[in-house]
Order: structure tokens, then C-alpha cells, then sequence
């Protein structure tokens, strides 16, 4: 299926944190050791489902340090690099290095309005800075901008880019990304969804792995979806896919009256993390709220409905 370095679930872990927002680095290891067990293909810290934009830098270093200590060469560790300009990246580059990460992750920078020669030029800075492999991260919802196709194809063919995590929610336009490596012989250009949902779906299409957030609540679910796609047996993938998709559901539980849907996505996977024994405490960075009594009751329904619990 790829002849890329980076391939399979690659997980977006959640960073376990305790009642005064600290880094809770015994439940990081213990989730870090119950994914690895699970037959993941690597891991991704320090993305959304890292909370990665409400993490002061000391806590990032924490973080990326322990991930790498943890997985001991077992995986690689995907850290992510995201802040708003190329100067502050380049910081976090500086520390991925210094931990020992085997490849960063970077989106377009946010908050100034950016054009795509702005964006392009962002990650050729990058480049001339580090060894480390770059996967851009398509993710418009959060930076507000669209990753153009045609300057991710470009970067690849000239090695900027390692790799792309497409978080966009346009499979037509991930399609053509896939379609384009292929067309352009990029075979060592690593493409991956970041869409829990479409699993089966991206993986049949050609997509060289996943980046499900839904993978730190259910790891074993995904490796399953990936080794049964790589079979060939796509009817036992999709009925895997398809009881995701409902457990997916935990991340409503929450109405959107009370809180954003950070907040309750993010509040669901940890609350589900720390139901399964994952993890100790099911705390998020503020300024998001916490999920409610009658909401966590409804996620253990829904665990215990999936046979998680």
C-alpha cells in the first residue's frame, strides 16, 4: 500500500493533565504504553487533541519529552509544531529536535490573514531550518485557511514536505491529493486522514494512514480497520468503521447552548479515556468547560453500547 516511512494509525494523543493544569506524566506514559500494546503505528502529540493551542511552552516540552522517552524508539513520535507565524514555530522545531521526534507537524500560520505565497513560503523556512520530516496540517476550521493542493504537491515533489495530514473535511479534494501523488510518482510522500470517520473509506482510496482522534478512546478499533483493509477484507472494516461511527456520537453528548465543541469533543475523549482506565483525570486546559454528571453518564452508556466498558 506505501512505500513511505510514515504509514498506518498514527494517533493523536490527548495530553492527560492534573487539577492544576500540570502535566500528569504517569497517565501520559500508561495511555502512551495501552495505545503502543493496541499495535499502533506511531504517535502525534501536541495537536488538536493535545490541546496543543491552550499549552504554555514549558508544557509542551513536557510533553514532546516524554513521548519520546516513553515510545524508546518503539514508534516514531510526530510532534506537533503549531503556533501562529514561522518565528514561533521555528522555536518549537528547536525543541522537537532537542526531544528526539522523528518528524514535525505544521500547519499555515493563523491569526494574520495569510496569502498562499505566504503560506508556501512558511514552509520552505522551515525546511531550510531542519532535518526533521515536515507533514503540513490541512486543518481550515482552526487556521483559517484552506491548504492549496497544488502547493502541497509541489512541496512534496521537491522534499519539503514529508508528508500531509488532511484534517479539511473535503474528501473530494483529499481525493485528488492522493490522486496527484500517484499521478507524480511522490511514493514516498506520506498522505493521512485525520477524519475518524472515513477510515475504511481513505484507506481503500490509497491514503498511506489515519490520524484519528477517536484512536485514544478505541485504539484497538482502528489497527483493526487498517489490518483488515490491507487484507482486503472491506465488509469487516466497515463494520468496524460503522461502530465507531457510533461511538463517535460521545463527542454531542454535550449541547452546543452550553459549551464549544472543543470543549466537548475534547471533554468526551478524555472523559472516555478515563472510564476505560487510561487515564486519571479527565481535565482540560481552560478556558473549557468541563462536561456534566448527566453527560458523562451518557458517554458510559454509549462506551458500555460500544463493549468498551
Amino acid at each position: 500500500m506505501t512505500a513511505t516511512r510514515f504509514a498506518g494509525v498514527i494517533p493523536p494523543l490527548c495530553t492527560p493533565l492534573h487539577d492544576d493544569w500540570t502535566i500528569d506524566t504517569a497517565s501520559f506514559r500508561r495511555h502512551i504504553d495501552g495505545q503502543l500494546t493496541a499495535g499502533v503505528h506511531g504517535i502525534f502529540v501536541l495537536g488538536s487533541s493535545g490541546e496543543v493551542p491552550f499549552l504554555p511552552d514549558g508544557h509542551r516540552r513536557v510533553v514532546l519529552e516524554t513521548a519520546v522517552d516513553q515510545a524508546a524508539g518503539r514508534v516514531p513520535v510526530l510532534a506537533g509544531c503549531i503556533d501562529m507565524t514561522t518565528l514561533r514555530v521555528l522555536g518549537h522545531v528547536r525543541d522537537a529536535e532537542a526531544a528526539g521526534a522523528d518528524a514535525i507537524v505544521v500547519t499555515a500560520p493563523y491569526y494574520t490573514r495569510t496569502h498562499v505565497a505566504e503560506i508556501e513560503r512558511h514552509f520552505r523556512l522551515i525546511r531550510e531550518h531542519t532535518e526533521l520530516p515536515i507533514f503540513a496540517y490541512d486543518i481550515p476550521v482552526a487556521v483559517h485557511n484552506r491548504l492549496d493542493r497544488e502547493m502541497v504537491l509541489r512541496l512534496a515533489a521537491e522534499g519539503v514536505l514529508a508528508g500531509l495530514k488532511d484534517s479539511s473535511g473535503d474528501e473530494a479534494g483529499f481525493r485528488f491529493v492522493l490522486l496527484g501523488k500517484k499521478e507524480r510518482g511522490l511514493d514516498s510522500f506520506a498522505v493521512f486522514t485525520g477524519s475518524e470517520l472515513v477510515v475504511d473509506a481513505a484507506l481503500s482510496m490509497g491514503a498511506d494512514g489515519v490520524v484519528p482522534g477517536l484512536a485514544n478512546v478505541d485504539p484497538d478499533g482502528y489497527v483493526a480497520i487498517h489490518r483488515h483493509v490491507l487484507a482486503g477484507e472491506l465488509d469487516a472494516a466497515r463494520r468496524i468503521q460503522e461502530r465507531l461511527l457510533r461511538l463517535f456520537t460521545i463527542t454531542d453528548v454535550a449541547p452546543p447552548a452550553r459549551m464549544g465543541r472543543g470543549s466537548a469533543a475534547l471533554g468526551a475523549f478524555k472523559a472516555a479515556m478515563k472510564l476505560r482506565g487510561f487515564i486519571d483525570n479527565a481535565v482540560m486546559a481552560p478556558p473549557q468547560l468541563p462536561l456534566n454528571a448527566e453527560e458523562l453518564l451518557q458517554i458510559k452508556e454509549k462506551l458500555a453500547e460500544s463493549g468498551l466498558v
